[in-house]
């Protein structure tokens, strides 16, 4: 699985979605963690998995 996400984009849409307006320190440090996030995310996501693999239930306390 490849995603070049653009996060610049994604922060922006983010801002404007939920009503919420950053400085651009904040913006800056939010782009930082991420793409931190999801470099640390790669390996897990394009971990192979099996089509047949069954699925997790749902918790119900």
């Amino acid at each position: 699985m490849n995603q070049n996400i653009d996060w610049a984009i994604y922060v922006a849409q983010m801002e404007q979605l939920l009503r919420v307006e950053l400085d651009d320190a904040r913006r800056a440090e939010l782009l930082t963690q991420m793409t931190r996030i999801a470099s640390m995310a790669a390996p897990l996501m394009a971990f192979p998995l099996d089509d047949r693999l069954e699925i997790a239930g749902v918790y119900q306390a």
